[in-house]
């Protein structure tokens, strides 16, 4: 059934003869990622993850936690502030080591003892004949990111997506469970078909929905306006008024604004396709980030104009009823921008997550099949399915709450763990060119943050899911052992990988 390798994991499928027609493209040349993705697309990219279902269903999640409306606009500007310092250290990361993956590319590099300290080259790490367990960093985020932390952000977003476009047929009471799951298995499925097909039609999908959302939240923000100067203020004009002093209530709604403002990151998972990624990278988070925090700003304080935090706090979808009350007969214009809103964020995300199975099978910590491209679209084919069918499985049971704080906490884990690792390249390697250089407080601020978004939950509101997230980050080595330090090679996967390489046309890259 298996046989040890002193090669490790990396080479599943190095062995594996390639058949000669998917080896190459037609026309002969090489096959690889291209950098299709500008500024515009970028920056597209950063704000259609980001802006999800989120805005313009439950900021009541922040009220309730805050107590008064002051307090709420300070806390949505902090969580603004908190993930465009986490960009920005990502930004000097990427900018330093130019390679797809994000988390996955800068735990490799930082803890691969092979590194030559003068070079951006990123060097794999012992990927053909060394032993280590300085690749357990970049392993662990991968086994828990491919597994939970993106499928369950593509299942969340996909579910939301089937929730308003069914909820229409069901005026009257909560749609069936199996309605909105299948209509989230065919928006899935489309998106992956989507992303399959080509960079650019993805990108497409990306600016277009990007632009549909800003529409949305313009309408929101703009109306409200129009009802402040009516005189409309008696909501604004209460202030810090009834300001919540548990700190635990205003730490969730931390977390609630943070859970809006995830997929900040995005765009370090497509840094090989991004053209000029060392001024472009940057420039889109510096733009992406404070416009998105700018939106959801303005969007409450447009709900804020029209209904009080009260009305806001038992209502399921804020948008929903701010456009009953503004928009009349036009009212089904809302959940239509939440449909084009969560299909955009969907496929971002499916977009970064498919760079990082890519990434990792490509680095030899999953099957080496992962980083396969197309080779008539040079799109990573394999790994959005993957990514697809992991997504699949979790909207089977349909309550997706324990996930999201299992999210959360392995999320913050890993942006803190690469935040030290930006640290520790500063210390290890100062002379490293790093075109972009962010200011050293800002990293530090970022890790005392993490550490704190980590810790305080299980100190506040310990809970099995928890347990079960330690579980799983430790169930990795069991994993790592055998397959990646021990080099244990399946036989058989390489029978699969040859069938599914003539299926699907994939071929490795030059890389």
């Amino acid at each position: 059934m298996g046989k040890k390798s002193n090669e490790g994991a990396s080479n599943v499928v190095d062995k594996v003869p390639l058949d000669e027609e998917s080896s190459q493209k037609s026309d002969g040349k090489a096959v690889g990622l291209k950098r299709d993705v500008g500024l515009i697309s970028g920056i597209a990219l950063i704000i259609g993850t980001m802006i999800g279902s989120g805005i313009f269903i439950s900021p009541k999640g922040m009220i309730e936690g805050c107590g008064s409306v002051g307090l709420t606009l300070v806390l949505w500007c902090l969580c603004g502030l908190l993930t465009t310092m986490g960009a920005l250290s990502y930004a000097e990361l990427g900018t330093m080591i130019p390679e797809s993956g994000g988390e996955h590319a800068y735990l490799m590099y930082t803890f691969n003892k092979n590194r030559k300290g003068s070079t951006t080259k990123y060097k794999l790490l012992s990927s053909h004949g060394s032993r280590s367990f300085a690749r357990v960093p970049a392993f662990l985020y991968d086994w828990v990111a491919l597994f939970i932390i993106r499928p369950t952000m593509y299942a969340i977003m996909a579910m939301a997506l089937g929730t308003y476009a069914v909820k229409p047929f069901y005026p009257d009471c909560n749609p069936p469970d199996i309605a909105v799951k299948l209509v989230t298995a065919v928006a899935m499925c489309l998106i992956a078909f989507i992303n399959s097909a080509s960079v650019k039609a993805a990108t497409i999908v990306q600016n277009v929905t990007t632009f549909t959302k800003l529409i949305a939240l313009a309408i929101i923000s703009i109306g409200g306006i129009v009802m402040i100067i009516r005189g409309n203020t008696e909501n604004l004009a209460e202030g810090f008024e009834n300001t919540a002093n548990d700190p635990q209530k205003v730490a969730i709604a931390f977390y609630n604004g943070l859970w809006a403002f995830d997929g900040w990151n995005s765009l370090n998972f497509i840094t090989e396709e991004l053209k000029n990624p060392t001024k472009n990278l940057p420039r889109a988070i510096m733009i992406g980030i404070p416009l998105t925090t700018l939106c959801y700003v303005l969007a409450n304080i447009g709900y804020l104009a029209v209904m009080s935090k009260e009305e806001i706090m038992i209502s399921h979808a804020v948008a929903v009823t701010w456009g009953e009350r503004m928009l009349g007969v036009m009212s089904w214009l809302i959940p239509v921008f939440v449909v084009a809103s969560t299909f955009g964020s969907a496929n971002g995300c499916l977009f970064s997550s498919g760079r990082l199975s890519f990434s990792a099978g490509r680095d030899g910590h999953f099957p080496r099949l992962l980083s396969f491209l197309q080779i008539d679209r040079n799109t990573p084919m394999p790994a959005v399915f993957f990514t697809l069918i992991i997504s699949l499985c979790l909207i089977i049971p349909g309550d997706l709450s324990s996930l999201i704080d299992f999210f959360s906490f392995a999320s913050w884990l890993f942006y803190g763990l690469t935040t030290a690792a930006l640290l520790i390249l500063r210390v290890v390697e100062p002379n490293t060119p790093r075109p972009y250089k962010v200011p050293l407080p800002v990293p530090i601020i970022v890790l005392l943050a993490s550490i704190y978004l980590v810790i305080a939950p299980i100190i506040q509101n310990p809970g099995v899911q928890f347990l079960y997230a330690v579980i799983f980050i430790l169930a990795g080595f069991i994993i790592y052992v055998p397959f990646i330090y021990m080099g244990f090679h399946i036989k058989f996967m390489d029978t699969i990988t040859i069938v599914l390489q003539k299926i699907l046309r994939v071929a490795p890259t030059d890389r």
